[in-house]
């Protein structure tokens, strides 16, 4: 059974648009939160508000190899000798008391012996015997750092909606944590469909290609931290599809598809995502990768991408991560905003936002320049393997020149 003529939800929609639509939808079904220990946070997006509890670091301590004093006694001129009262090596556990005309031996990260508030470098000292000699250039307050340089105590280290990198997760072990609050990765289901698909590895039989989709799929996916479950391909037949849709919307919080969204005889699910729940929207002005659907069955957010690969690939990065990035509470969730120059002129003949694969180069001045390549057809895998980056050349535009400052959208693995 066909869409009516007049469907109820919004069609050929821009791409600001749709990605404004699937931001609200992301953050309308946030998923919940659950703790987790230090050592898988990292890619994990913070659910809660990390407060240092006490000064980081905690004490007073040495930033070089040296000699700890007092330095209101270094020597403004000439020279002056320091007797050594001791060590404090990383790790004490105990001050070493020191008087008058006296330092300790420290080493880098060790505690600062009470008194002491400057620390004078080995390299700058005359050793002699159980004593040190200090020459008149040395400064008071130098190679210490405070208690508290870093954090100070009740200070807010991360608030939620951060992307935990190595570093946050240090902070937190820094902090004595040992587990944290971030959302739970959702739960994705993804088919790719048509009959004209073969597993990589089977034979070719007339009329037939490989499956590619789902393993660039499946590595953006991987690339969030999500593995996909169910991974299924799924012939272009109603019923298995109704049967594949109905049971992955019982138990994801979305479910991804790649084909049979267009308005050929085979593309069925657009119809079934409207019998079995709603449409959001479909078709977006974009090229690749206009029959973009995104709907709703049950509790699951549904995106029905284009099968052509290239397609694929960009329509997963400008809309479904974002919305999977939203279901998390990510600050991110929009996206970093890249930009270059473009390094020959761009030209389109339409009025949809074109993604135009393109290779970075950083020149001598420190610019990036994009260089749109020669290969840019929706089918063409090989355009998307030597590019770097998609150039957005938005609606309004059909030339571009070159030197043009452009807006890009990072490839998976640039680094």
């Amino acid at each position: 059974m066909p869409l009516p003529t007049t469907p109820d939800f919004p069609m050929h929609l821009s791409v600001d648009e749709a990605r404004r639509r699937v931001l609200e939808l992301g953050a309308g079904q946030r998923v919940a939160a659950e703790s987790v220990g230090l050592d898988h946070l990292y890619g994990r997006i913070l659910a809660e508000e990390i407060a240092v509890p006490e000064d980081l670091p905690p004490f007073a301590n040495s930033a070089m190899d040296g000699y700890a004093l007092r330095g209101s006694e270094l020597p403004s001129d000439g020279e002056r000798r320091f007797r050594v009262a001791g060590a404090v090596l990383a790790g004490a556990s105990a001050n070493v008391n020191f008087e008058t005309g006296e330092c300790v031996r420290i080493t880098t990260g060790a505690p600062l012996p009470s008194g002491a508030d400057t620390v004078v470098i080995k390299e700058n000292v005359i050793v002699d015997g159980d004593a040190i000699i200090v020459r008149p250039s040395e400064h008071a307050g130098a190679n210490v750092r405070p208690a508290g340089e870093d954090y100070p105590a009740g200070d807010i280290a991360f608030r939620p909606g951060v992307t935990l990198s190595p570093s946050h997760v240090a902070v937190l072990a820094a902090c004595g944590r040992t587990h944290a609050t971030v959302a739970r990765r959702p739960r994705v289901a993804l088919f790719v469909t048509g009959d004209e698909l073969v597993p990589s590895g089977e034979p070719l039989g007339f009329g037939q290609i490989h499956d590619s989709n789902r393993y660039s799929l499946g590595g953006m996916l991987r690339g969030l931290g999500i593995e996909a479950d169910p991974v299924m391909h799924v012939r272009d037949d109603p019923a298995a599809l109704r049967s594949a849709f109905r049971n992955a919307a019982d138990e994801c919080d979305l479910v991804l598809s790649s084909g049979g969204v267009s308005v050929g005889e085979a593309d069925f699910l657009p119809r079934i995502v409207a019998d079995f729940g709603r449409i959001h929207f479909w078709k977006v002005r974009m090229r690749p990768g206009m029959p973009l659907l995104c709907g709703q069955i049950g509790g699951a957010l549904v995106f029905g991408l284009p099968g052509n690969p290239v397609s694929t690939i960009a329509t997963f990065l400008v809309l479904v991560r974002p919305a999977l990035l939203a279901m998390q509470g990510a600050q991110t969730a929009e996206g970093r905003v890249w930009r270059a120059r473009l390094a020959k002129p761009a030209r389109k003949r339409h009025d949809r936002c074109e993604f135009l694969r393109a290779r970075l180069d950083v020149r001598d001045d420190g610019t990036w320049w994009a260089t749109p390549l020669e290969k840019q057809g929706s089918g063409m895998l090989r355009g998307v393997v030597d590019a770097d980056a998609l150039i957005v050349m938005p609606e309004e535009s059909r030339e571009l020149p070159e030197g043009s400052v452009v807006e890009l959208l990072p490839l998976p693995g640039l680094a």
